[in-house]
């Protein structure tokens, strides 16, 4: 038999036994469903969907080839990749998942990536978001705000080091002529004068400009909430089915072998599926010790999660950029950000949790910020997500009336 027919079977047979169990358990899954919706649309639609539009605009704009110009000293030299990319790793650091590969895919398409500039720039551009780190995890989860600039550390370090170690990927691709500047004038004047032709060349009028980018903003977000979803149930199923157990046996193997302690196989397992629900359990395995919970919660937080991979996966689909790189950086990331976490845990732990029972003020401010912003999307964010829902239906409808 071949491998194709092989992967056709077990691929039938996966999604075969996910429905006899969402048959079997119709509770589970409706709780778990409920629970994806939620956090897709008291948190995620409403933090994302402004990051979106307002990347839409920018590279119709022009700004983003102005910005790009300006940070080719920078980003050329350390990753490899052209200036435009420092906006994508920007954006993908404020906004979080997986607004970097959103991003990213769309300069591939305006044809001002190449494809392995692309595949690297994606490897280290999503990022989470610091409202997650400080809001949900470090406050939600393991309720001590001090965590969150231990974890926030990790993970954007982490996120640096795997740029760099990427810029050595695809050595033999050659340098493209658009990013050769001959020009002797100012790097400024260049720049000004590129976001000048790029906003001439896009015809498009501002109106349109803009329904374009909130209809494709809210196309990429219900994508990302179906996906929530079902890897929510699909985690839910698997818990419920003691395949979660099954394999936290086999993870018990590897947490011996790092010398980490096997309470954490269950929250690592969760983690490798859904980020939330595996750092939630993380922070609830109080015997491990919370050196080795923040350990695993960073591991966790750099790997990402099945589900949000899946997100980068459909969006890199529409394009020609290849998944694997993006996968492999994952990995890399996850054990970097542990790595650097077990490292610095015990200056970390004598500055911030022993001898002084207070917060930092600069970390104070910081904290209350994201967790006042957690709370004011939990309230909030519903009801813009229904708005702005709304909105977008006028914006396509009107879009279908003058088509025809």
């Amino acid at each position: 038999m071949s491998l194709s027919k092989i992967k056709t079977i077990l691929l039938a047979a996966s999604i075969s036994c996910m429905a006899a169990s969402m048959i079997l358990l119709p509770e589970k899954s409706f709780e778990a469903s409920v629970r994806g919706l939620n956090m897709w649309w008291e948190i995620v639609f409403p933090s994302l969907f402004p990051f979106f539009v307002l990347s839409e605009l920018l590279i119709g704009f022009g700004v983003v080839k102005f910005v790009g110009i300006l940070l080719e000293p920078f980003m050329r030299p350390l990753f490899r990749v052209p200036g435009v990319g420092g906006f994508a790793w920007a954006m993908g650091m404020a906004s979080g998942f997986p607004a970097g590969a959103k991003i990213t895919a769309r300069l591939r398409q305006e044809g001002q990536l190449t494809r392995g500039e692309a595949e690297r720039l994606v490897s280290f551009t999503n990022c989470s978001s610091p409202l997650f780190i400080f809001g949900a995890v470090s406050v939600g989860f393991f309720h001590n705000p001090k965590l969150g600039i231990m974890l926030a550390a990790a993970h954007y370090f982490s996120n640096f080091c795997v740029g760099l170690i990427m810029r050595g990927y695809g050595k033999k691709e050659t340098k493209p002529k658009q990013y050769k500047r001959a020009s002797t004038r100012p790097i400024f004047a260049q720049a000004l004068s590129a976001l000048h032709h790029t906003r001439l060349k896009n015809k498009k009028p501002i109106g349109k400009l803009v329904g374009d980018a909130v209809i494709t903003s809210i196309n990429t977000l219900l994508m990302i909430g179906g996906f929530i979803i079902l890897f929510s149930v699909l985690n839910k199923l698997l818990f419920h089915l003691h395949i979660t157990l099954f394999l936290a046996k086999i993870a018990k193997v590897l947490l011996l072998f790092f010398q980490l302690p096997t309470d954490l196989s269950i929250p690592l397992i969760a983690g490798l599926f859904e980020i939330t629900i595996g750092n939630q359990m993380a922070s609830q395995a109080v015997d491990a010790g919370l050196m080795y919970q923040v350990v695993m919660a960073s591991f966790i937080l750099g790997f990402s999660g099945f589900s949000v991979q899946a997100q980068v996966a459909s969006i890199l689909a529409q394009t020609d950029i290849r998944f694997l790189p993006f996968f492999i950086a994952r990995i890399m990331q996850g054990f970097i950000s542990g790595l650097f976490t077990f490292l610095l845990w015990i200056p970390f732990e004598q500055r911030f949790l022993i001898h002084s029972s207070a917060i930092p003020a600069f970390l104070q401010f910081q904290v209350n910020w994201w967790e006042k912003a957690l709370a004011w999307l939990s309230h909030i964010g519903p009801i813009s997500t229904i708005l702005l829902l709304i909105v977008g239906i006028g914006f396509y409808l009107h879009k279908m009336r003058t088509a025809n």
